[in-house]
């Protein structure tokens, strides 16, 4: 058997085909035909454009007479960020124990639509937590005088609770939680105020008062790091009447410290792009920390470059032939550049830097194989003037400005539905700016459309309206309508004056009647349903206008978002906030809403 499948000369055995029946092996490996390796080792191709392209690739045509880059080292002043103010409030000192983002958008997540109690979801999970609390501790006897005490009931069927009855999965979800369940926002600030929980209810036992009291700590914890929001009113960013948010950062307490102005910030991803940069510093006082550091420099690499390898062909990942950039996008132009002129030019030297810091690079020694050093420096210099001076990742046009700041904002964060979109457009014909409600939060907190919220509300209100009270239809062929109507989910913005100005112009929120023929109570004022809209309404019982200054809304229209936000910070802590996004608009629109109309007479109309 082994004489059989192991021949004595392998060339007859191949020539003449003595076992043709061989169909598998264990393992392929090349033997050579002959011992010598000379035609092997000469590499000969048959396209000599191609051994060109590979020499060009190498860099081969160049005749420098220069060294490679052997090792290089950097000094660089650093300073780190200590202060912020949101808004028009005061300053206070930074904290990295929380992503910038969060501490810039978060708004107050809305609990009451007027007198009504919304967010129903986050009312309950409160409410459930604080019972887990209980039964863990053994304390589920009062479970029973908290839910008399802090509980969900329906309430009656009148106009003044259409928030509730006009809508079958309100009234449904409501009818589920009454008596049944702890509302746990109206515990939480009742335990706020008292600052205990023994005194809400009656102790069965004296001695149950301190455990009660210990819940507390945990209970208030739990709201605070799972949603994350605002104390007070000024603490906010939001900016209602400019639909964007206004923060700044200071790099120490001097007076001529670095500051960072995020002016209008409105995109939703905060990054060192949304900050514009000032100072009165010099290069000398930039800051207190100076870095040394040596590295070894390394070639820029980027997907599908030219390979240096002889063999080695390159992929398609980059493919430079298939960019088309328009006459507006300066940096595709500038990637082909790079790509294909000066990749082989660039080196790249890791320098790793906290969150928050400021940066600014003095210069950099480079050393070649040859033991020459060269001092580098930056190309951008303070003597040019500004109007020579350009730059992609710079916060602001000033030629001071050669410094890197290390935003401390979080790498990814996710986002959940809208919650909340609002359409703002301008109506020409009508001289107002319109506020579209596309998506309004309900009151168990889901969002849904606004315009068949509007629809079912105003049928319930003509359910109670008695047929008897309405108009005998007339027999006129035309007849006289003083104003039409629109659907309840637009909200007007009149154009006012603002105050001790004659020509400056406001928009200023107003209401749409509800009119229905035959109504005994009479019109009543139409009042937006999302917190955007409803800035100052549930200020009670003096509730304050909403002004919007006029240029925020263009000719192309504005879109605001609203959603909450989601991310995981250094050390793990998951934040959750509620925020809001501006956004392009899709042009003017147009209500239909006139006045002094003559109109033809339908059959039966009233």
């Amino acid at each position: 058997m082994l004489k059989h499948y192991n021949p004595i000369d392998i060339r007859q055995a191949i020539d003449q085909r003595l076992f043709p029946t061989i169909t598998m092996w264990n393992r392929l490996e090349g033997r050579p035909r002959t011992h010598q390796f000379d035609k092997a080792l000469k590499a000969e191709v048959r396209d000599a454009l191609w051994m060109l392209c590979k020499q060009w690739q190498m860099g081969e045509f160049k005749g420098e007479d220069a060294g490679s880059v052997v090792f290089s080292k950097i000094k660089m002043k650093t300073s780190k960020l200590t202060n912020f103010t949101l808004a028009n409030a005061a300053e206070r000192p930074i904290t990295y124990e929380i992503p910038l983002e969060t501490l810039i958008e978060q708004k107050e997540i809305p609990m009451y639509r007027g007198k009504n109690k919304i967010s129903l979801d986050l009312r309950l999970q409160l409410g459930k937590y604080w019972q887990n609390l209980l039964k863990k501790e053994g304390l589920h006897a009062y479970f029973a005088l908290f839910l008399e005490k802090f509980n969900f009931s329906v309430p009656s069927r009148d106009r003044d609770n259409d928030e509730i009855h006009a809508h079958q999965e309100e009234l449904k979800h409501w009818m589920a939680i009454s008596g049944r369940c702890i509302d746990g926002y109206e515990l939480l600030l009742e335990i706020e105020k008292s600052g205990n929980a023994s005194s809400l209810v009656s102790l069965n036992n004296p001695m149950d008062q301190s455990a009660l009291d210990q819940l507390v700590e945990p209970f208030l914890k739990y709201f605070q790091t799972t949603y994350v929001q605002p104390k007070q009113q000024v603490d906010q960013a939001w900016l209602p009447d400019r639909l964007e948010y206004k923060a700044s950062l200071k790099a120490d307490t001097s007076i001529n410290a670095d500051l960072f102005h995020a002016q209008e910030y409105y995109q939703g991803n905060l990054d060192w792009f949304a900050f514009n940069h000032s100072t009165n510093r010099s290069r000398s006082d930039i800051a207190k920390d100076v870095i040394y550091d040596t590295f070894i420099p390394t070639h820029v690499e980027f997907e599908g470059m030219p390979e240096k390898r002889w063999w080695k062909f390159e992929d398609a990942k980059t493919s430079f032939g298939n960019i088309a950039p328009n006459t507006t996008e300066l940096s595709k132009l500038m990637l082909i550049q790079f790509g294909l002129s000066f990749a082989n030019d660039w080196f790249l030297v890791p320098l790793k830097l906290p969150i928050g810091s400021i940066a600014m690079l003095d210069g950099l020694t480079v050393y070649n194989n040859f033991g020459d050093a060269y001092w580098i420096e930056a190309t951008e210099q303070e003597q040019q003037p500004e109007t020579k001076n350009w730059s992609v990742f710079k916060n602001t046009s000033s030629s001071n400005n050669t410094k890197l700041f290390l935003c401390p904002s979080a790498i990814k964060v996710q986002e959940s539905e809208q919650l909340e979109d609002i359409w703002m457009i301008r109506d020409e014909q009508s001289n107002m700016v319109w506020g579209i409600e596309k998506i309004i939060p309900s009151a168990k907190g889901l969002p849904i459309q606004a315009g068949e919220y509007a629809l079912q509300k105003r049928k319930y209100h003509e359910s109670f309206i008695n047929p008897s009270n309405l108009a005998i239809p007339f027999a006129a062929e035309v007849y006289y309508q003083s104003m039409n109507s629109v659907p309840e989910n637009w909200i007007p913005f009149i154009p006012v004056h603002v105050n001790n100005h004659k020509r400056q112009i406001q928009l200023q929120r107003a209401s749409m009647p509800r009119i229905l023929e035959g109504d005994p109570i009479g019109p009543v004022k139409v009042k937006p349903m999302s917190s955007l809209l409803r800035e100052g309404l549930d200020l009670l019982p003096n509730p304050k206008s909403y002004y919007l200054h006029e240029e925020e809304i263009s000719r192309a229209g504005t879109r605001i978002v609203q959603q909450y936000q989601r991310t995981r910070w250094l050390d793990g802590q998951v934040y959750v906030w509620l925020a809001s996004k501006k956004k392009v608009g899709r042009g003017e629109g147009q209500s239909g809403l006139a006045f002094d109309q003559i109109l033809p007479s339908k059959k039966g109309q009233v």
